[in-house]
Protein backbone atom coordinates (compact mmCIF):
# COMPACT_ATOMS: atom_id res chain seq x y z
CA UNK A 1 0.00 0.00 0.00
CA UNK A 2 1.32 3.45 -0.91
CA UNK A 3 1.54 6.38 1.52
CA UNK A 4 3.18 9.77 1.54
CA UNK A 5 5.57 10.28 4.44
CA UNK A 6 3.58 13.38 5.40
CA UNK A 7 0.41 11.27 5.54
CA UNK A 8 2.11 8.78 7.86
CA UNK A 9 3.39 11.57 10.09
CA UNK A 10 -0.07 13.07 10.33
CA UNK A 11 -1.74 9.74 11.11
CA UNK A 12 0.72 8.65 13.79
CA UNK A 13 1.25 12.08 15.29
CA UNK A 14 4.92 12.18 14.34
CA UNK A 15 7.28 14.84 13.04
CA UNK A 16 8.45 14.61 9.44
CA UNK A 17 12.16 15.22 8.91
CA UNK A 18 13.40 15.15 5.33
CA UNK A 19 11.70 15.01 1.92
CA UNK A 20 8.04 14.05 1.66
CA UNK A 21 8.66 10.78 -0.16
CA UNK A 22 6.15 8.12 -1.22
CA UNK A 23 6.56 4.75 0.47
CA UNK A 24 5.20 1.41 -0.72
CA UNK A 25 4.67 -0.98 2.18
CA UNK A 26 6.83 -1.58 5.22
CA UNK A 27 9.42 -3.94 6.68
CA UNK A 28 10.43 -4.67 10.26
CA UNK A 29 13.62 -6.57 9.33
CA UNK A 30 16.39 -4.62 7.60
CA UNK A 31 17.47 -7.82 5.82
CA UNK A 32 14.06 -8.07 4.13
CA UNK A 33 13.67 -4.45 3.05
CA UNK A 34 12.56 -3.87 -0.54
CA UNK A 35 13.33 -0.61 -2.35
CA UNK A 36 10.77 2.09 -1.61
CA UNK A 37 9.57 0.70 1.71
CA UNK A 38 9.11 2.25 5.14
CA UNK A 39 11.34 0.72 7.81
CA UNK A 40 9.92 0.05 11.27
CA UNK A 41 12.67 -0.26 13.92
CA UNK A 42 11.30 -2.64 16.54
CA UNK A 43 12.70 -2.42 20.05
CA UNK A 44 13.03 -5.89 21.59
CA UNK A 45 15.99 -8.10 22.43
CA UNK A 46 17.80 -5.96 19.87
CA UNK A 47 17.02 -2.34 19.11
CA UNK A 48 15.91 -1.96 15.51
CA UNK A 49 17.11 1.64 15.47
CA UNK A 50 20.63 0.24 15.14
CA UNK A 51 19.65 -1.15 11.74
CA UNK A 52 18.22 2.02 10.18
CA UNK A 53 21.42 2.62 8.16
CA UNK A 54 21.27 -0.97 6.85
CA UNK A 55 17.61 -0.51 5.92
CA UNK A 56 18.46 2.75 4.13
CA UNK A 57 21.24 1.04 2.22
CA UNK A 58 18.85 -1.77 1.24
CA UNK A 59 16.46 0.75 -0.32
CA UNK A 60 14.13 1.94 2.44
CA UNK A 61 13.16 5.56 1.69
CA UNK A 62 11.68 6.41 5.08
CA UNK A 63 11.73 5.19 8.66
CA UNK A 64 9.87 5.61 11.90
CA UNK A 65 12.25 6.52 14.69
CA UNK A 66 12.24 7.38 18.35
CA UNK A 67 15.87 8.52 18.08
CA UNK A 68 17.45 11.51 16.31
CA UNK A 69 17.07 11.13 12.53
CA UNK A 70 19.70 9.27 10.51
CA UNK A 71 21.23 11.06 7.55
CA UNK A 72 20.10 10.05 4.08
CA UNK A 73 16.63 8.74 4.88
CA UNK A 74 13.35 10.54 5.52
CA UNK A 75 12.42 10.13 9.19
CA UNK A 76 9.11 10.27 11.03
CA UNK A 77 9.97 10.95 14.64
CA UNK A 78 7.59 9.37 17.18
CA UNK A 79 7.65 8.55 20.87
CA UNK A 80 7.10 4.79 20.34
CA UNK A 81 7.69 3.08 17.01
CA UNK A 82 5.56 -0.01 17.79
CA UNK A 83 2.59 2.11 18.88
CA UNK A 84 2.95 4.28 15.79
CA UNK A 85 3.04 1.20 13.57
CA UNK A 86 -0.17 -0.08 15.17
CA UNK A 87 -1.83 3.24 14.36
CA UNK A 88 -0.55 3.08 10.79
CA UNK A 89 -1.94 -0.45 10.46
CA UNK A 90 -5.38 0.75 11.50
CA UNK A 91 -5.10 3.57 8.97
CA UNK A 92 -4.19 1.09 6.24
CA UNK A 93 -7.27 -0.93 7.18
CA UNK A 94 -9.42 2.14 6.54
CA UNK A 95 -8.20 2.12 2.93
CA UNK A 96 -9.39 -1.44 2.35
CA UNK A 97 -12.91 -2.45 1.44
CA UNK A 98 -15.53 -4.27 3.48
CA UNK A 99 -14.10 -7.75 3.04
CA UNK A 100 -11.49 -8.38 5.69
CA UNK A 101 -11.27 -11.96 6.95
CA UNK A 102 -9.88 -12.66 10.41
CA UNK A 103 -8.74 -16.23 11.17
CA UNK A 104 -7.89 -17.69 14.55
CA UNK A 105 -7.90 -21.04 16.34
CA UNK A 106 -5.65 -23.23 18.45
CA UNK A 107 -4.56 -25.20 15.38
CA UNK A 108 -4.95 -24.71 11.65
CA UNK A 109 -4.80 -20.90 11.52
CA UNK A 110 -1.99 -20.59 9.03
CA UNK A 111 -3.09 -23.50 6.86
CA UNK A 112 -6.65 -22.17 6.74
CA UNK A 113 -5.28 -18.74 5.85
CA UNK A 114 -3.28 -20.25 2.98
CA UNK A 115 -6.26 -22.28 1.73
CA UNK A 116 -8.58 -19.28 2.01
CA UNK A 117 -6.24 -17.10 -0.03
CA UNK A 118 -6.04 -19.82 -2.69
CA UNK A 119 -9.81 -20.21 -2.94
CA UNK A 120 -10.49 -16.46 -2.94
CA UNK A 121 -7.73 -15.85 -5.47
CA UNK A 122 -9.76 -17.48 -8.25
CA UNK A 123 -11.92 -14.35 -8.40
CA UNK A 124 -10.42 -11.68 -6.16
CA UNK A 125 -7.18 -9.76 -5.62
CA UNK A 126 -6.17 -11.10 -2.22
CA UNK A 127 -3.73 -9.91 0.42
CA UNK A 128 -2.95 -12.49 3.10
CA UNK A 129 -0.65 -12.66 6.11
CA UNK A 130 2.81 -13.99 5.29
CA UNK A 131 3.84 -17.24 6.98
CA UNK A 132 2.50 -17.02 10.56
CA UNK A 133 2.70 -13.24 10.95
CA UNK A 134 -0.25 -13.05 13.33
CA UNK A 135 0.74 -10.90 16.30
CA UNK A 136 0.90 -7.20 17.23
CA UNK A 137 3.52 -6.66 14.51
CA UNK A 138 2.31 -9.19 11.95
CA UNK A 139 -1.24 -7.88 11.71
CA UNK A 140 -0.35 -4.22 10.95
CA UNK A 141 2.41 -5.48 8.63
CA UNK A 142 -0.18 -7.44 6.63
CA UNK A 143 -2.45 -4.42 6.36
CA UNK A 144 0.27 -1.90 5.48
CA UNK A 145 1.64 -4.27 2.83
CA UNK A 146 -1.76 -4.90 1.23
CA UNK A 147 -1.97 -4.38 -2.51
CA UNK A 148 -3.64 -1.08 -3.40
CA UNK A 149 -6.22 -3.01 -5.45
CA UNK A 150 -6.96 -5.62 -2.76
CA UNK A 151 -10.51 -7.00 -2.90
CA UNK A 152 -10.21 -9.24 0.16
CA UNK A 153 -7.66 -9.18 2.96
CA UNK A 154 -7.05 -12.38 4.94
CA UNK A 155 -5.52 -11.70 8.35
CA UNK A 156 -4.31 -14.43 10.68
CA UNK A 157 -4.66 -13.62 14.39
CA UNK A 158 -2.84 -15.35 17.23
CA UNK A 159 -3.30 -14.98 20.96
CA UNK A 160 -1.12 -15.35 24.03
CA UNK A 161 -3.88 -14.48 26.47
CA UNK A 162 -7.19 -12.77 27.07
CA UNK A 163 -7.71 -9.51 25.20
CA UNK A 164 -5.03 -10.10 22.54
CA UNK A 165 -7.39 -10.97 19.71
CA UNK A 166 -9.79 -8.18 20.65
CA UNK A 167 -6.86 -5.76 20.39
CA UNK A 168 -5.89 -7.12 16.96
CA UNK A 169 -9.51 -6.77 15.86
CA UNK A 170 -9.44 -3.10 16.80
CA UNK A 171 -6.69 -2.75 14.20
CA UNK A 172 -7.98 -5.04 11.43
CA UNK A 173 -11.74 -4.62 11.95
CA UNK A 174 -12.69 -7.96 10.31
CA UNK A 175 -16.10 -8.44 8.70
CA UNK A 176 -15.75 -12.22 8.36
CA UNK A 177 -14.38 -14.27 11.25
CA UNK A 178 -13.11 -17.86 11.04
CA UNK A 179 -12.43 -19.95 14.15
CA UNK A 180 -10.85 -23.32 13.38
CA UNK A 181 -10.54 -25.10 16.71
CA UNK A 182 -10.13 -24.85 20.46
CA UNK A 183 -7.44 -27.28 21.60
CA UNK A 184 -4.86 -27.53 24.37
CA UNK A 185 -2.23 -25.20 22.91
CA UNK A 186 -0.36 -22.44 24.83
CA UNK A 187 -2.27 -23.59 27.93
CA UNK A 188 0.68 -22.58 30.09
CA UNK A 189 -0.02 -18.97 29.09
CA UNK A 190 -3.73 -19.01 28.28
CA UNK A 191 -5.22 -21.41 30.83
CA UNK A 192 -7.65 -24.28 30.38
CA UNK A 193 -9.83 -25.03 27.36
CA UNK A 194 -12.60 -22.71 28.53
CA UNK A 195 -10.12 -19.83 28.88
CA UNK A 196 -8.70 -20.60 25.43
CA UNK A 197 -12.22 -20.64 23.99
CA UNK A 198 -13.01 -17.28 25.58
CA UNK A 199 -9.87 -15.76 24.03
CA UNK A 200 -10.68 -17.12 20.57
CA UNK A 201 -14.31 -15.99 20.86
CA UNK A 202 -13.07 -12.40 20.88
CA UNK A 203 -12.82 -12.65 17.08
CA UNK A 204 -16.48 -13.41 16.29
CA UNK A 205 -17.41 -11.13 19.17
CA UNK A 206 -15.73 -8.23 17.38
CA UNK A 207 -17.79 -8.54 14.20
CA UNK A 208 -20.29 -5.89 13.11
CA UNK A 209 -23.90 -7.04 13.05
CA UNK A 210 -23.77 -7.44 9.27
CA UNK A 211 -20.63 -9.62 9.44
CA UNK A 212 -20.39 -13.41 9.27
CA UNK A 213 -18.81 -15.84 11.73
CA UNK A 214 -17.54 -19.06 10.10
CA UNK A 215 -17.38 -21.67 12.86
CA UNK A 216 -16.27 -25.30 13.05
CA UNK A 217 -19.31 -27.46 13.74
CA UNK A 218 -17.05 -30.36 14.71
CA UNK A 219 -15.53 -28.50 17.66
CA UNK A 220 -18.06 -28.00 20.45
CA UNK A 221 -16.48 -24.90 21.93
CA UNK A 222 -16.12 -23.27 18.52
CA UNK A 223 -19.69 -24.01 17.47
CA UNK A 224 -20.89 -22.44 20.72
CA UNK A 225 -19.27 -19.13 19.71
CA UNK A 226 -22.36 -18.36 17.65
CA UNK A 227 -23.75 -17.03 20.92
CA UNK A 228 -20.82 -14.60 21.28
CA UNK A 229 -21.70 -12.48 18.26
CA UNK A 230 -24.61 -10.48 16.88
CA UNK A 231 -23.42 -11.38 13.37
CA UNK A 232 -24.76 -14.22 11.28
CA UNK A 233 -23.06 -17.57 11.90
CA UNK A 234 -22.45 -20.34 9.41
CA UNK A 235 -21.11 -23.73 10.50
CA UNK A 236 -18.73 -25.91 8.52
CA UNK A 237 -17.52 -29.47 8.97
CA UNK A 238 -18.92 -32.40 10.89
CA UNK A 239 -22.44 -33.63 10.23
CA UNK A 240 -24.10 -30.36 11.25
CA UNK A 241 -22.12 -28.05 9.00
CA UNK A 242 -23.89 -26.15 6.27
CA UNK A 243 -20.63 -26.54 4.34
CA UNK A 244 -19.35 -30.08 4.71
CA UNK A 245 -17.51 -32.94 3.04
CA UNK A 246 -18.70 -36.39 2.07
CA UNK A 247 -17.00 -39.39 0.47
CA UNK A 248 -13.63 -38.35 1.91
CA UNK A 249 -10.64 -40.39 0.71
CA UNK A 250 -6.94 -39.97 1.41
CA UNK A 251 -4.60 -40.76 -1.47
CA UNK A 252 -1.17 -42.42 -1.22
CA UNK A 253 0.39 -38.94 -1.49
CA UNK A 254 -1.71 -37.80 1.53
CA UNK A 255 -3.86 -35.51 -0.61
CA UNK A 256 -7.55 -35.81 0.24
CA UNK A 257 -10.45 -36.07 -2.20
CA UNK A 258 -14.02 -35.29 -1.18
CA UNK A 259 -17.38 -34.00 -2.32
CA UNK A 260 -17.94 -30.43 -1.16
CA UNK A 261 -21.57 -29.75 -0.22
CA UNK A 262 -22.82 -26.24 0.46
CA UNK A 263 -25.85 -23.95 0.13
CA UNK A 264 -24.07 -22.51 -2.93
CA UNK A 265 -23.80 -25.88 -4.70
CA UNK A 266 -21.54 -28.92 -4.74
CA UNK A 267 -18.20 -29.80 -6.33
CA UNK A 268 -15.54 -32.49 -6.24
CA UNK A 269 -12.35 -31.36 -4.52
CA UNK A 270 -8.82 -32.78 -4.71
CA UNK A 271 -6.77 -30.84 -2.19
CA UNK A 272 -3.35 -29.57 -3.16
CA UNK A 273 -2.18 -29.87 0.45
CA UNK A 274 -1.53 -33.03 2.45
CA UNK A 275 -3.27 -34.52 5.45
CA UNK A 276 -6.80 -35.59 6.29
CA UNK A 277 -6.95 -32.89 8.96
CA UNK A 278 -6.83 -30.23 6.23
CA UNK A 279 -10.29 -31.22 4.98
CA UNK A 280 -11.90 -29.13 7.72
CA UNK A 281 -9.49 -26.27 7.03
CA UNK A 282 -10.45 -26.46 3.36
CA UNK A 283 -14.14 -26.35 4.29
CA UNK A 284 -13.54 -23.16 6.28
CA UNK A 285 -11.70 -21.66 3.32
CA UNK A 286 -14.44 -22.74 0.94
CA UNK A 287 -17.08 -21.13 3.15
CA UNK A 288 -15.27 -17.79 3.10
CA UNK A 289 -14.79 -17.90 -0.66
CA UNK A 290 -18.42 -18.81 -1.26
CA UNK A 291 -19.52 -15.94 0.99
CA UNK A 292 -17.35 -13.70 -1.21
CA UNK A 293 -19.14 -14.81 -4.38
CA UNK A 294 -16.55 -17.24 -5.73
CA UNK A 295 -18.42 -19.95 -7.72
CA UNK A 296 -18.20 -23.40 -6.16
CA UNK A 297 -16.30 -24.89 -9.12
CA UNK A 298 -13.72 -22.11 -8.86
CA UNK A 299 -13.42 -22.74 -5.12
CA UNK A 300 -12.61 -26.38 -5.87
CA UNK A 301 -10.02 -25.32 -8.46
CA UNK A 302 -8.37 -22.94 -6.01
CA UNK A 303 -8.17 -25.58 -3.30
CA UNK A 304 -6.55 -28.02 -5.71
CA UNK A 305 -3.81 -25.49 -6.51
CA UNK A 306 -3.29 -24.46 -2.88
CA UNK A 307 0.08 -24.55 -1.13
CA UNK A 308 0.90 -24.20 2.56
CA UNK A 309 3.44 -21.99 4.29
CA UNK A 310 6.88 -23.64 4.85
CA UNK A 311 7.41 -26.70 7.05
CA UNK A 312 3.77 -27.78 7.05
CA UNK A 313 3.10 -31.30 5.76
CA UNK A 314 5.83 -31.06 3.12
CA UNK A 315 6.34 -34.53 1.65
CA UNK A 316 9.57 -35.15 -0.27
CA UNK A 317 11.80 -38.07 -1.14
CA UNK A 318 15.37 -38.03 0.17
CA UNK A 319 18.35 -39.17 -1.94
CA UNK A 320 18.27 -42.35 0.14
CA UNK A 321 14.77 -43.08 -1.16
CA UNK A 322 13.17 -42.44 2.24
CA UNK A 323 10.08 -40.27 2.30
CA UNK A 324 10.30 -37.29 4.63
CA UNK A 325 7.18 -35.61 5.99
CA UNK A 326 8.31 -32.21 7.27
CA UNK A 327 5.69 -30.74 9.61
CA UNK A 328 8.28 -29.08 11.81
CA UNK A 329 6.83 -25.59 12.12
CA UNK A 330 5.01 -26.21 15.40
CA UNK A 331 3.23 -28.86 17.43
CA UNK A 332 0.37 -29.42 19.86
CA UNK A 333 -1.53 -32.58 20.77
CA UNK A 334 -4.16 -32.27 18.04
CA UNK A 335 -1.74 -31.48 15.21
CA UNK A 336 0.72 -34.12 16.45
CA UNK A 337 -1.98 -36.80 16.34
CA UNK A 338 -3.02 -35.74 12.83
CA UNK A 339 0.58 -35.84 11.60
CA UNK A 340 1.22 -39.29 13.09
CA UNK A 341 -1.89 -40.67 11.42
CA UNK A 342 -0.76 -39.17 8.12
CA UNK A 343 2.67 -40.78 8.52
CA UNK A 344 1.08 -44.16 9.20
CA UNK A 345 -0.90 -43.83 5.95
CA UNK A 346 2.29 -43.62 3.87
CA UNK A 347 3.24 -46.84 2.08
CA UNK A 348 6.42 -47.88 3.89
CA UNK A 349 7.69 -50.88 5.81
CA UNK A 350 9.14 -48.75 8.58
CA UNK A 351 7.67 -45.54 9.98
CA UNK A 352 9.81 -43.21 12.10
CA UNK A 353 8.83 -40.04 13.95
CA UNK A 354 11.38 -37.51 15.15
CA UNK A 355 9.41 -35.57 17.73
CA UNK A 356 10.35 -32.46 19.65
CA UNK A 357 8.55 -31.17 22.73
CA UNK A 358 5.00 -29.85 22.56
CA UNK A 359 5.68 -26.62 24.42
CA UNK A 360 3.51 -24.52 26.72
CA UNK A 361 0.98 -27.22 27.64
CA UNK A 362 1.20 -26.51 31.36
CA UNK A 363 0.44 -29.27 33.88
CA UNK A 364 -1.14 -31.41 31.15
CA UNK A 365 2.13 -31.53 29.22
CA UNK A 366 3.62 -34.83 30.45
CA UNK A 367 0.33 -36.71 30.08
CA UNK A 368 -0.21 -35.36 26.57
CA UNK A 369 3.30 -36.41 25.52
CA UNK A 370 2.69 -39.94 26.87
CA UNK A 371 -0.63 -40.09 25.00
CA UNK A 372 1.12 -39.20 21.75
CA UNK A 373 3.80 -41.84 22.41
CA UNK A 374 1.09 -44.43 23.02
CA UNK A 375 -0.62 -43.49 19.75
CA UNK A 376 2.67 -43.82 17.88
CA UNK A 377 3.17 -47.29 19.34
CA UNK A 378 -0.38 -48.25 18.38
CA UNK A 379 0.30 -47.12 14.81
CA UNK A 380 3.60 -49.00 14.63
CA UNK A 381 5.72 -45.85 14.54
CA UNK A 382 9.19 -45.77 16.10
CA UNK A 383 9.72 -42.49 17.98
CA UNK A 384 12.97 -40.62 18.50
CA UNK A 385 12.42 -37.76 20.93
CA UNK A 386 14.55 -34.62 20.76
CA UNK A 387 15.15 -32.48 23.83
CA UNK A 388 12.49 -34.04 26.07
CA UNK A 389 11.98 -37.27 27.97
CA UNK A 390 8.23 -36.70 28.38
CA UNK A 391 7.44 -39.18 25.60
CA UNK A 392 9.09 -41.96 27.61
CA UNK A 393 11.01 -43.06 24.52
CA UNK A 394 14.68 -42.91 23.49
CA UNK A 395 15.79 -39.28 23.69
CA UNK A 396 18.58 -37.37 21.97
CA UNK A 397 19.86 -33.90 22.71
CA UNK A 398 19.61 -32.09 19.38
CA UNK A 399 18.65 -32.35 15.69
CA UNK A 400 22.10 -33.61 14.63
CA UNK A 401 21.88 -36.45 17.14
CA UNK A 402 18.39 -37.27 15.86
CA UNK A 403 19.68 -37.70 12.32
CA UNK A 404 22.41 -40.00 13.60
CA UNK A 405 19.92 -42.01 15.66
CA UNK A 406 17.81 -42.74 12.60
CA UNK A 407 20.71 -44.58 11.05
CA UNK A 408 20.72 -45.73 7.46
CA UNK A 409 17.40 -45.10 5.72
CA UNK A 410 16.13 -46.32 2.38
CA UNK A 411 13.05 -46.60 0.17
CA UNK A 412 11.27 -48.71 2.78
CA UNK A 413 11.34 -45.85 5.33
CA UNK A 414 9.06 -42.91 6.00
CA UNK A 415 10.01 -40.24 8.55
CA UNK A 416 7.86 -37.57 10.21
CA UNK A 417 9.65 -34.53 11.65
CA UNK A 418 7.54 -32.47 14.06
CA UNK A 419 7.89 -30.41 17.21
CA UNK A 420 7.35 -26.98 18.70
CA UNK A 421 9.44 -24.15 17.27
CA UNK A 422 11.89 -24.29 20.19
CA UNK A 423 13.17 -27.64 18.88
CA UNK A 424 14.23 -26.34 15.43
CA UNK A 425 13.52 -29.74 13.90
CA UNK A 426 13.41 -28.40 10.36
CA UNK A 427 17.16 -29.03 10.52
CA UNK A 428 16.47 -32.76 10.72
CA UNK A 429 14.36 -32.66 7.57
CA UNK A 430 16.97 -30.54 5.81
CA UNK A 431 19.73 -32.97 6.71
CA UNK A 432 17.74 -36.01 5.55
CA UNK A 433 16.80 -34.37 2.26
CA UNK A 434 20.35 -33.23 1.64
CA UNK A 435 21.53 -36.81 1.83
Amino acid sequence: MKFLASEIARVVGGTLVGPDVEVAGAAIDSRLVRPGQLFIPVVGDRDGHDFIPAARDAGAVATLTARPPVEGITSIVVADTAAAFTTLGAHARSKLGERVVGITGSVGKTSTKDLTAAALGRLHVVTASEKSFNNELGVPLTLVNAHDDTDVAVVEMGARGAGHIAWLCDIARPTIAVVTAVELVHAELMGDLDAIAAAKAELPGSLPSDGVAVLNAGNERVAAMAASTTARSILYGGEAGEVRAEAVELGPDLRARFRLLSPWGAADVHLGVRGLHHVDNALAAATVALLCDVPVDEVAAGLELSELSPWRMELRTAPSGARVLNDAYNAGPASMEAALRALAHLDARRHHAVLGPMAELGPEGPAQHRRIAALAAELGIEVTAVGTDDYGTPTVADPAAAVAALGVLGPDDAVLVKGSRVAGLERVAEALLAG
